[in-house]
């Protein structure tokens, strides 16, 4: 059996039986590892505060690095980069998500972030005025829990996905990589959003038809690659639009969140035109299966060899044993404090403040904001940011 022992961690600990691990004392717990998590921990170490980071997949970076292939961020480097460390690149380059994953790396040791990896948090609950969190057998206690995580944590499929044809190649769009792993003959991407636009482009070919089914979600009214959209758009759009418009204190941004929230972001690289020169073809909303094939609102059916399902992501939060969700799953707060729960928070949420709050230059307004209020409750305790 291999172990992994983290640093610091005694080694007479690893003969206690499982369960009995005591629980490790902190002022905050953050969950995730991700830019949310490292920005929160960035803003907590300015802070001098005790903490610990989270991160369940066993590398930094990792949930960047098994994305697919092809996958460029969309935002200029310029916007690429978290408090403190500017992206290092080009300023109107468009990294890689190896790149990505790279920067979030070298971010957490610049800043000597405490990230434990292969942790994964199995579930939050309050136990005599405290959070505990508990992951296998490690178990945290802590006056606040910063949980760092959007909401696209478990991939959403439809229940007749089933019903398809055995032979038919199935893959949500969190698990295509390349072109290669789909099956013979033409494909079909469920949804009409960024991802599938770009796994479109990625798996169009002579001699393969691809079909996108959704409903038309609009798209950016410039090319963010072009140098008009790198240099001077993206300013005014992502610098200062997205920032301090399109926010929750405004009737404009109050309006977007609600669509962004209800039916997705707008096609931003690849474009409708893009897809039908490529020969994709837009397709009715897929309603069903009929004979084991896909069933097209208007009553066709499609003879495909692969579904990509672009369907979407549950929140996944169903692990905090805690009454915060709403209706629809999602976390009821204010900017990320959750109400009626003092000293729970969330960072990374879509619309979480800013249009700009799902994104990497956004997210790091919103982990300030977070922190400040858990300075605030540990009053003298917290020292002033550095």
């Amino acid at each position: 059996m291999h172990v992994l022992v983290e640093e610091g961690q005694a080694l007479e600990e690893l003969d206690r039986p499982r369960g009995t691990a005591p629980a490790e004392r902190l002022d905050v717990v953050v969950i995730g590892g991700g830019q949310a998590g490292l920005s929160v921990g960035y803003h907590l170490g300015r802070r001098g505060l005790r903490f610990v980071i989270l991160e369940a997949s066993r590398r930094i970076g990792e949930v960047w690095r098994d994305r697919w292939d092809s996958l460029r961020l969309f935002t200029p480097a310029a916007y690429d980069g978290l408090d403190g460390m500017p992206f290092p690149a080009r300023p109107d380059a468009f990294p890689t998500k190896d790149e990505m994953a790279d920067y979030l790396e070298a971010y957490a040791g610049r800043f000597a972030l405490p990230v434990r990896t292969g942790v994964r948090v199995d579930r939050v609950v309050r136990e005599g005025g405290r959070y505990v969190v508990t992951a296998g057998h490690r178990r945290f206690e802590a006056d606040h829990v910063v949980v760092a995580m959007g909401t696209y944590q478990r991939p959403r499929m439809p229940a007749y996905a089933k019903e398809l044809d055995p032979r038919t190649v199935q893959l949500h769009s969190a698990a295509y990589r390349r072109p290669s792993q789909l099956g013979a003959g033409d494909v079909l991407l469920v949804g009409a959003g960024n991802s599938a636009a770009e796994i479109a482009r990625d798996v169009a070919a002579p001699g393969r038809r691809v079909f996108v089914s959704g409903r038309d979600v609009g798209e950016i009214p410039f090319r963010m690659e072009s140098w008009l959209g790198r240099n001077v758009l993206s300013r005014l759009v992502l610098g200062f639009a997205f920032n301090h418009v399109l926010t929750v204190r405004t009737p404009p941004g109050r309006k977007a969140r609600e669509a962004v929230l209800g039916r997705g972001g707008l096609l931003i690289r690849v474009r409708s035109g893009d897809l039908a020169r490529l020969g994709v073809e837009r397709v009715a909303r897929v309603a069903g299966v009929r004979e084991g094939r896909p069933l097209l609102d208007d009553g066709r059916t499609l003879d495909v060899g692969t579904v990509v399902w672009c369907t979407g992501f549950d929140g996944g939060f169903d692990w905090i044993d805690l009454p915060i969700l709403d209706e629809t799953g999602h976390p009821r707060h204010r900017r990320g404090v959750v109400d009626g729960e003092p000293g729970l928070y969330f960072v990374g949420l879509h619309f979480q403040y800013a249009m700009s709050s799902g994104m990497i230059q956004g997210v790091g307004r919103d982990a300030r904001y977070v922190v400040e209020r858990i300075a605030e409750r540990l009053g003298g305790r917290a020292v002033a940011a550095r």
